[in-house]
């Protein structure tokens, strides 16, 4: 299929790495860099080969993905392994559902947040990924959407958030880098919206919501991309209805949050835009970063 070329649109200039070798399954030679990507991938059986496409392009040392939608014993393991990488799924028939893909084996690995032992949805997933001589502890966030916000859908997703506001305190509290990546379904101001107006209502956009993002922020995170940019028009997300793409009718709502530890290493951030553009496509497209 056609696609445009890899590096044709970023959300601001990364600092590459050199070439190198790939990484073998249990390797930690990383040559002093490390890149981690999000991707609300939108069924991974679906998207599968776009998945192996970008792995290969985009050469991630650990890749969260999000709405898996399947199963553990139904994820692409085989095909996935077959490309050189280590797997862990928490997943959910149908819906939900979130993986990481690392180069190196996850230790200390998580399933669920904690905080409500009678939430079944599968939408947390942590591990801790070898770096170097050090370890960058990885988190895969599918936080929900929310709406319609006068439905118990709006509760759980405020719920929730406390839930991860609380357990990034204690993770912090580690004193070691750190990264929440995911679909956070928050659009944090009005500049990562095209049309801030039309989403005023909207559980993703509420102030409640973005008032709970804050507070995760404030205790003591990065926001990625904002630590590096304040440009307006720096989306992530387009819906696949009303022709969105094609007007760039975006939203911002995917991020990767650090602790200081992680962000005192952070070289680049980018926006893999061009992955909205291929054949039948996520609505979503992934995010990277790279720590030194």
């Amino acid at each position: 299929m056609a696609r445009s070329r890899p590096d044709s649109v970023r959300c601001l200039d990364p600092r590459r790495r050199t070439a190198r070798e790939p990484a073998l399954p249990g390797s930690v030679n990383w040559s002093g860099f490390v890149r981690i990507a999000t991707w609300n991938v939108n069924s991974v059986r679906q998207r599968l080969g776009h998945l192996l496409d970008f792995l290969k392009e985009a050469e991630p040392d650990a890749l969260c993905l999000q709405e898996i939608k399947c199963i553990d014993a139904d994820f692409p393991r085989a095909e996935i392994e077959a490309a050189g990488w280590q797997v862990e799924t928490h997943g959910q028939k149908t819906f939900n559902g979130v993986a990481i893909l690392s180069r190196s084996k996850l230790e200390d690995v998580r399933r669920g947040l904690p905080g409500d032992e009678g939430d079944e949805q599968a939408r947390y997933l942590e591990g801790v990924l070898p770096f170097g001589d050090g370890v960058v502890r990885v988190a895969s966030i599918y936080l929900p959407n929310g709406n319609p916000p006068n439905t118990e859908k709006y509760p759980y997703k405020l719920n929730w958030m406390r839930r991860l506001t609380a357990h990034a305190a204690m993770l912090l509290q580690q004193e070691e880098p750190l990264v929440l990546a995911g679909d956070y379904n928050v659009i944090p101001d009005a500049r990562d919206a095209r049309d801030p107006g039309a989403w005023v209502s909207d559980a993703l956009f509420l102030p409640q919501t973005r008032d709970a993002f804050r507070g995760l922020i404030n205790l003591g995170l990065t926001e990625a991309l904002r630590s590096t940019t304040d440009a307006a028009g720096l989306y992530t997300f387009w819906d696949y209805q009303a022709g969105a793409w094609q007007r760039n009718n975006g939203i911002r709502i995917d991020h990767l949050l650090l602790s200081s530890q992680a962000a005192d290493r952070l070289a680049g951030v980018r926006i893999a835009k061009h992955v909205r553009s291929w054949d039948k496509p996520s609505d979503h497209v992934p995010v990277l970063i790279e720590l030194t």
